[in-house]
């Protein structure tokens, strides 16, 4: 497959890589090799500026409503914050599918991330007031929505800007790095936070310097060619027309898409292994905030948060680690594999460290657990690109996301059934570890024929790679 012009032209393997014996890592040379591409760090940047806004936002957020020191909360209110921050996109998330692949995806990133600083002025005005209400969640919902908009269109750009066969290794380095800056950026907000005593008008100025990463993201993405992001159309296909009879066709296509996913074994049972974990996820996450909150430190709001850094950081370390551990697993192993033993290592791990309920063994829970969740994402976004024809991809990928949301959404919102008020509860964890296990045995089960009759051909290597020097 030849490359986008814009990458050297290195021999694909062996000896012939001019720094792998530099390097002496195949990681590092691949990682080299990848980020030679100017157009992938264009949009790598891209990517980096807008999630460092995003841990900004969520550090912001989160301290506001679950580490105020004039709040304790309970099972209920964590369960509707995470309702509000997730669920909501669902709503939108296939619509904006359909849009990703008729739009310019350039267009999208510059325009989305600029509505995103507009949408964070306004939280940050509504913070400063000191109001908790419906106003609040209503203006975090365009924001997050419209950041799941814009994520969607970052992973169904990804494959005009790297070759095939780099494109686990793109995958790896592009949301991995860029959950890093962001849980880089997310800590440093925690910190200052906590020094400026958990204050109103300290949450809203954080909000404010999020809004000034998505203004610069809008602007690195206008460095790139309009066209150089797709979609890609066919010779002679007719432009897509006006918004409103874009609109009337949305369900039609939808319909079209879900079809799509149904019929391809891979997409399917990768979407279906990432709600499994999501779902599970949810129900750590609000049994995780209900620990640091209400049990380890119940008197103290900013203890509370000082030591919740500690633990963001192990998880962004575990995080990280993802993008080490993916690329050599998966060229021995398969993406297959990898997937099923890493969700079968969260059961033992939850079962092993999440009962003793100790702030030191959380650490490391939290480092595997974000590890284990971050490759499974990796592995999964990759059978995404490569199982799935262009035309379709930004349909595929917002149900991705929306799978994501709704997962992580319905789990907490489950949990205020059973989740005690300070999160201590092994009957949780024993029936997360199990869930764990059930999902890693469903996806093995579920991915290891293909669906009867076959699946639509994906784009052909030539036309890809043509589509890229376009």
């Amino acid at each position: 497959m030849s490359r986008p012009p814009d990458r050297p032209t290195w021999p694909v393997s062996g000896r012939g890589r001019p720094w792998r014996r530099i390097a002496g890592s195949a990681f590092v040379s691949d990682l080299r090799t990848v980020l030679a591409g100017r157009n992938f760090r264009r949009l790598f940047s891209v990517r980096l500026i807008s999630q460092a806004g995003d841990g900004i936002v969520t550090a912001g957020v989160g301290t506001y409503v679950f580490f105020n020191a004039s709040t304790f909360p309970n099972p209920t209110a964590a369960a509707a914050a995470f309702t509000v921050l997730y669920l909501p996109y669902s709503l939108i998330g296939p619509f904006a599918g359909v849009f990703i692949d008729r739009w310019s995806r350039r267009q999208i990133l510059v325009l989305s991330a600029l509505v995103r600083s507009v949408f964070v002025a306004a939280t940050a005005a509504i913070m400063a007031t000191g109001t908790r209400g419906a106003a609040l969640y209503v203006a975090v919902l365009f924001v997050l929505g419209v950041n799941r908009f814009f994520l969607a269109s970052l992973s169904a750009a990804l494959p005009h800007v790297v070759a095939e066969d780099e494109l686990v290794m793109a995958n790896s380095v592009s949301p991995t790095l860029g959950g890093i800056v962001s849980a880089i950026a997310g800590i440093v907000a925690l910190g200052l936070n906590a020094a400026t005593g958990d204050t109103e008008r300290g949450a809203a100025i954080t909000l404010l310097v999020a809004g000034v990463c998505y203004v610069a993201a809008s602007l690195v993405a206008t460095t790139m060619r309009r066209d150089l992001l797709g979609p890609v159309r066919d010779p002679g296909a007719p432009v897509p027309g006006s918004l409103l009879p874009e609109l009337a066709s949305v369900m039609r296509d939808l319909g079209a898409g879900a079809r799509y996913a149904v019929s391809n074994r891979g997409p399917a049972s990768a979407l279906a292994a990432t709600g499994g974990g999501k779902f599970l996820f949810g129900i750590l996450s609000v049994l995780s905030i209900l620990l640091y909150r209400n049990y380890f430190y119940p008197s103290s709001a900013p203890g509370a948060e000082g030591h919740v850094v500690g633990l963001a950081t192990a998880s962004a370390i575990g995080y990280a680690c993802a993008l080490l551990v993916v690329p050599p697993l998966t060229r021995r192993l398969g993406k297959r594999t990898v997937i099923t033993l890493l969700l079968a290592a969260t059961a033992v791990v939850t079962a092993a460290l999440g009962e003793t309920f100790i702030q030191i063994a959380y650490l490391a829970f939290g480092f595997c657990w974000y590890l284990a969740s971050q490759s499974v994402a990796i592995c999964a976004t990759t059978i995404l690109q490569e199982q799935v024809a262009d035309d379709y991809r930004g349909r595929l990928f917002a149900f991705y996301d929306v799978t994501f949301n709704v997962s992580i959404a319905a789990g907490a919102l489950l949990s205020v059934v059973f989740m005690p008020l300070n999160g201590k509860s092994p009957a949780v964890i024993a029936v997360v570890a199990a869930g764990y296990a059930v999902v890693a045995a469903g996806y093995w089960l579920l991915s290891r024929q293909p669906a009867a009759g076959g699946s639509p051909a994906a784009p052909s290597p030539s036309s890809a790679a043509q589509a890229r020097s376009s």
